[in-house]
């Protein structure tokens, strides 16, 4: 469970140490998992989750494993408000992977 400190400092802090470990043990699930389509990467960077920049550089990359891992490394140094758009943009277009982010609303660790 995550401390709610967003009334405190808004959700443009960085991105807490409980997500950095979502992230850090699920993304080896998420590279393999994850569909980088350029559609999927350009719906990140319209919704402010990823910068034009960043997404750029992603769909530059041509092998999906690389893509994927750059993602996960730019939600890295995001915010928790660009994580929890990931987390949307996720549940819209690719929702059977939530699971690996997120239960009923609370973030896990899963490990397989």
């Amino acid at each position: 469970m995550f401390a709610d400190v967003g009334a405190e400092f808004g959700d443009d802090r960085p991105l807490d140490e409980p997500r950095l470990n979502v992230l850090t043990v699920n993304g080896i699930q998420l590279l393999d998992r994850l569909d980088p389509n350029v559609a999927f990467v350009t719906e990140l960077a319209n919704v402010g989750s990823i910068t034009w920049p960043q997404r750029e550089h992603i769909v530059n990359l041509t092998q999906p494993r690389d893509r994927n891992d750059k993602l996960l490394e730019f939600l890295t140094r995001r915010s928790v408000a660009n994580f929890e758009q990931f987390i949307n943009v996720l549940a819209r277009e690719q929702a059977h992977l939530v699971p690996l982010l997120s239960n009923g609303g609370k973030y896990t660790l899963l490990i397989f």
